[in-house]
């Protein structure tokens, strides 16, 4: 391994995860992204909304069925996802459930995404079936609780 190799892995290694789970990202969604299967529909969303946070679209397609997966997903470099809620989650055998919110800027625009996922287990790995998205534009005020999560007012965090 090349010095400059070592320092970058460990960089990588020491970012938190932007799914919420507090590891850090090689600890925690970074595995599935490699390639292990998320264990649970809930390990698998959380991986998923980790790969739209980095514009990971060939993990995106590969997660998802194949009955329900567009032919291309293009990167989308405009959407900035800044928080991840598990409202539930749930599974059944080979079928798995999860509501979710998560809160998104695309310019000085924000909104937050609540979605009912499913999930279907096939030959022992968890796959996106579908969900029932539901959009709400968010317009917050400058002493508002910022929408990323801070606990900050929003005018002294991302509202500058």
């Amino acid at each position: 391994m090349s010095t400059l190799e070592s320092p970058l892995k460990n960089a990588l290694n020491a970012s938190l995860c932007r799914c919420g789970g507090g590891k850090a990202l090689a600890d925690c969604c970074g595995r599935y992204h490699a390639g292990e299967p998320a264990p649970t529909p809930e390990a698998l969303m959380r991986s998923r909304y980790s790969a739209f946070v980095l514009n990971l679209t060939d993990y995106l397609l590969a997660s998802w069925h194949p009955s329900t997966r567009p032919a291309s997903l293009a990167p989308d470099s405009s959407t900035h996802w800044l928080r991840l809620e598990i409202l539930e989650s749930a599974e059944v055998g080979d079928n798995g459930r999860v509501a979710f919110r998560a809160t998104f800027r695309e310019g000085r625009r924000w909104a937050v995404l609540e979605e009912a996922s499913r999930f279907v287990r096939e030959e022992g790995r968890w796959f996106y079936l579908d969900g029932t998205p539901d959009i709400t534009r968010l317009k917050p005020g400058r002493n508002d609780p910022c929408p990323c999560g801070s606990l900050r007012k929003f005018k002294s965090c991302c509202g500058i």
